[in-house]
């Protein structure tokens, strides 16, 4: 689903219009990453949460020289799903 469905859908379903729509998604994903800038965690029951993960400077490999190269540390962003929505992904698994 490319940014514009989503936006649609959204619209649709909420009753509002693509404008609407758009700003209060844009709203959602500047919340999320102001809130995992602050190394902060946010949960949606029933949904998910965002959270990040540090990820320590390490020593790869150039896959064409075989060079080591020096990774820098980083952070990452993590989508952990919830229990809800792992059965309603998998409605045929037994438990």
């Amino acid at each position: 689903m490319t940014k514009a469905e989503l936006i649609e859908a959204v619209a649709t379903k909420a009753e509002v219009t693509k404008a609407d729509a758009e700003r209060t998604l844009a709203a959602f994903f500047d919340q999320v990453v102001a809130v995992a800038k602050n190394d902060d965690k946010v949960a949606w029951p029933g949904f998910g949460s965002f959270s990040t993960s540090k990820r320590k400077a390490r020593v790869g490999r150039n896959p064409q020289t075989g060079a080591e190269v020096k990774i820098a540390a980083s952070t990452n962003m993590k989508f952990t799903s919830s229990s809800t929505l792992k059965a309603a992904l998998n409605p045929n698994k037994k438990k």
